[in-house]
């Protein structure tokens, strides 16, 4: 009877500790997934932001007609690829082709600053100085979310990955997560706005 009971109690403890890692899991790929959340807002205030900018350099820049036009097509090509990476956030295929996406976007937005240097009206351009603010405070908070996505994923990674719990990772299919990584040099130069 006793070794019925050490067995009984054995299993109930083996039980909670499972429950206990496959809860942290869950709580570690939520807290990524949420992290994820945070830079597609910024991303979506982004994307807002650049039909404006295009509006106001329009009326001075009419000879630049193929430099706002893929202006606008790198935005909406990101706009469908934070779609689709924020589906599943921890997809590498979505990550990567969100990061592609952004690079395309941001030389994009890096031609249409030297074409603005290019004519001093739209520099002095009141609303063009206010978009430009915004998108540079934007900038900066899509870092910051880069950031704190990474940093949970990190995280999650290394739960699903370490003893015992890469056993429970695998028994109920916790895959490991993508960061948001920028893999070539030239996309890791910023957006740069200056007046």
């Amino acid at each position: 009877m006793s070794a019925l009971v050490i067995l009984s109690l054995v299993v109930l403890v083996l039980l909670f500790v499972i429950a206990g890692m496959y809860n942290n899991l869950v709580r570690l790929r939520n807290r990524y997934k949420n992290a994820f959340a945070q830079i597609d807002v910024q991303l979506k205030r982004r994307y807002d932001l650049i039909p404006n900018l295009v509006e106001t350099a329009k009326g001075y820049i009419k000879h630049e007609r193929e430099t706002l036009e893929a202006v606008v097509a790198a935005r909406n090509q990101a706009a469908q690829a934070v779609g689709r990476a924020a589906a599943n956030p921890g997809d590498p295929s979505a990550m990567q082709s969100l990061v592609g996406a952004e690079s395309a976007l941001s030389g994009a937005l890096g031609k249409l600053m030297v074409v603005v240097e290019a004519y001093p009206d739209l520099k002095a351009n009141q609303n063009m100085a206010q978009l430009m603010e915004e998108l540079t405070s934007t900038e900066n908070k899509v870092a910051f979310s880069r950031q704190a996505y990474n940093d949970s994923v990190m995280e999650y990674n290394t739960a699903a990955e370490t003893f015992p719990s890469v056993i429970i990772a695998g028994m109920f299919n916790f895959r490991q997560a993508a960061l948001f990584e920028i893999t070539q040099e030239k996309e890791r130069d910023a957006v740069k706005v200056s007046f």
